[in-house]
């Protein structure tokens, strides 16, 4: 009997996949780090249990959980909330961690810092869209590598770049739209290869490790000390025979 884990998953069910996530994104169920690498993921699967693994914790497709609302990019933006202010004038402002993205982004940086990290953030919208002025100052947009960047905008005596590992051509993957205005100041976009990474809990690596190669996480930390100290021991030979001239 064919073990029905092990059928090899096809273009479509991949892309079916990658929708779910992006539904669940929507959702507030996954951070933009989370359904990064998961889409990512979800294209280099070959098997039907490789793309279950990326789903297993979120609803089934088309399922709706009682009392949910319907996706936030699929609501109008209520009047007088259709973009949401980060300044720094002659100061820092800084938004990290978790937080919801639910509407455009603004960031205005005059003789001042501003960093967006939008990595555990919460994006309820298809695309985050993010207008960036920097006036002698400057202006740190952090993403997780494999999202799309889109930058457009000008720089006068000072610099817009983007620095991000970016998907392969073809993926439907997030993506991150930004309006650049640079004047003696700059506007950057960073991956997360290029700046601080994330940590990633114990557990979570635990856990990860466990659904990948189904190995009791005592057993391999036991391996792994075992294999330690053998290595400590070849070094230790090695040394004695070095002071014995061989």
């Amino acid at each position: 009997m064919t073990d029905p884990g092990g059928v090899r998953a096809s273009d479509a069910e991949r892309e079916a996949v990658v929708e779910q996530l992006r539904v669940a994104s929507v959702e507030g169920r996954l951070t933009l780090a989370e359904l990064t690498d998961r889409t990512e993921a979800a294209y280099t699967a070959t098997t039907h249990a490789e793309l279950a693994m990326l789903t297993q914790d979120l609803p089934a497709a088309g399922a709706v959980s009682a009392g949910a609302q319907p996706p936030a990019g699929a609501r109008p933006v209520r009047e007088g909330k259709k973009r949401r202010w980060f300044v720094g004038v002659m100061g820092d402002s800084k938004r990290r961690g978790k937080w919801r993205i639910d509407q455009e982004l603004g960031a205005v940086a005059v003789m001042g810092d501003v960093v967006l990290d939008l990595r555990e953030a919460e994006v309820r919208t298809n695309t985050v869209d993010i207008t960036a002025v920097s006036v002698m100052g400057d202006v740190k947009i952090i993403v997780p590598d494999g999202v799309n960047v889109d930058l457009d905008g000008m720089a006068v005596m000072g610099d817009k770049k983007v620095d991000v590992l970016e998907a392969a051509p073809g993926m439907n993957v997030p993506v991150v739209r930004v309006h650049a205005y640079a004047i003696m100041g700059d506007v950057k976009v960073l991956g997360d290869s290029r700046a601080q990474p994330l940590k990633r809990t114990f557990s979570a690596w635990r856990e990860h490790w466990r659904q990948l190669h189904g190995e009791d996480w005592r057993k391999l930390g036991r391996q792994l000390r075992a294999e330690s100290r053998e290595l400590h021991r070849q070094l230790r030979d090695v040394n004695r025979d070095i002071g014995r001239g061989y």
